[in-house]
């Protein structure tokens, strides 16, 4: 696991050995996975477990901000 970027006490990471298509965790207390939109939509809650609804809305904004660079941190990491 990566840590790319960490924002508002979370850490957004990408498995190394992880599958399609592109998107983050998001660790705290609990876990957010987000679908990454390479067409410049919003991005996706893909499951959520354990997560209060503030930290899950945190993780969302950091994401939008955040996308096209966590984008390519997939790439760079899948190839």
């Amino acid at each position: 696991m990566i840590t790319v970027l960490r924002a508002s006490g979370l850490s957004i990471v990408i498995y190394r050995h992880d599958h399609e298509p592109p998107h983050v965790h998001v660790l705290g207390d609990g876990e957010v996975k987000i679908l990454l939109n390479g067409t410049g939509g919003l991005p996706q809650v893909l499951d959520v477990s354990h997560m209060k609804v503030g930290d899950v809305q945190k993780a969302m904004r950091a994401v939008a901000e955040n996308q096209d660079l966590l984008l390519a941190e997939w790439r760079r990491i899948h190839g």
